[in-house]
């Protein structure tokens, strides 16, 4: 089912500032149970929605190991995203007028929060599991951080604690990107969309790796000296975003995702990790470029028990949402041992 959960009050940022008419689009799949102990709540990445049913087929569907027979899924758009939640081509109620370059910056904190906020909506104090990979990580590990509800189960994918220089220089190549378009500045619900383009193209170069061009974009004869098949993917790639989001969402998207550090306002980055109380499952991909897999190794080292595993994937980075079948074999392993633990100490207290 998909909806928009509408919040009568003002929402206050991290930063001190406030958002009037707060809207949060989300999607569920299922029925919550009535101990209400079956909800899986997904956190997707930079450009996805709520349909976590399509973006990550295989681990989340009706015969995969996320299945609504089995749970309540729910899966909320981001703030600032496009896909109906309030975002900077939204109407900013005091003007009239979509926000564009005057929507107040956010931070992962701030996407935490409304999830907690359209949690209390639908009446879920207990989450079963909470999931995400990249972003969407980061945010799962702030909502597991702020203990609003009780989160069991904490699954991590190609995520962080504090997001690198490395990415930040990325993502601020690719506003410079798009900040050379100048139609970014003119308010216009396509501005920017040269410059998203070219983003998008970089972005692409951290996703994957130097296999994955070679093994889908090599050239199968030697005699080209233009029109080449990667030049052509990466155009490709970048005309398709455009089509599906905007130059604004994914310029504050990414300032959000730049900001992303656990321990800000808290004593350290290894104490607030050492805070998780839930059961956590640590999955890095070996050779991600964009989230090195020594960044999850850093997660697993510092939240209390977590269990850490790795994949191999061509893909790099988007091998979060390509390797469904491995993902699929590790986390329902650990639910299995989670649940079997829980059964032990439950007989052990009785």
């Amino acid at each position: 089912m998909s909806t928009t959960y509408k919040y009568p009050k003002i929402f206050k940022l991290e930063s001190g500032k406030k958002l009037r008419n707060l809207e949060i689009a989300y999607q569920t799949f299922g029925k919550l149970n009535s101990k209400k102990d079956n909800v899986i709540w997904a956190c997707h990445a930079l450009t996805a929605n709520a349909d976590v049913l399509d973006w990550w087929k295989g681990l989340f569907g009706n015969k995969a190991l996320f299945n609504p027979d089995e749970h309540f899924i729910v899966c909320a758009n981001i703030l600032g995203s496009n896909y109906g939640t309030t975002n900077p081509l939204s109407k900013n109620p005091i003007t009239g007028q979509p926000y564009y370059l005057s929507f107040p910056e956010f931070t992962i904190k701030d996407l935490a929060s409304a999830h907690h906020l359209l949690a209390t909506h639908l009446g879920i104090e207990n989450i079963k599991v909470l999931i995400g990979g990249s972003l969407g990580g980061q945010q799962a590990i702030e909502w597991s951080l702020a203990k609003n509800n009780v989160i069991e189960n904490l699954i991590l994918v190609a995520t962080n604690a504090v997001h690198s220089p490395w990415g930040i220089a990325f993502n601020e190549t690719q506003r410079l990107a798009i900040s050379t378009d100048r139609t970014f500045y003119a308010n216009q619900p396509d501005g920017g969309l040269k410059g998203l383009k070219v983003a998008r193209s970089i972005a692409l170069l951290s996703y994957r790796t130097y296999q994955a061009y070679n093994d889908t974009q090599l050239e199968s004869v030697n005699d080209k000296t233009t029109g080449y098949r990667a030049a052509s993917y990466q155009n490709y790639q970048g005309e398709k975003l455009c089509k599906r989001f905007n130059a604004y969402s994914y310029w504050y998207l990414t300032k959000a995702m730049d900001s992303h550090n656990v321990g800000r306002d808290r004593k350290s980055i290894v104490a607030a990790l050492g805070e998780i109380k839930s059961n956590t499952l640590i999955i890095g991909i070996e050779n991600d470029v964009l989230f090195p897999i020594s960044e999850q190794k850093f997660l697993a080292n510092h939240i209390p028990s977590a269990e850490f595993c790795s994949i191999t994937c061509a893909y790099g980075h988007d091998g979060f949402l390509i390797e469904t079948d491995k993902l699929t074999n590790m986390i329902g392993n650990f639910l299995k041992d989670s649940s079997n633990n829980k059964i032990i100490k439950l007989n052990r207290t009785a």
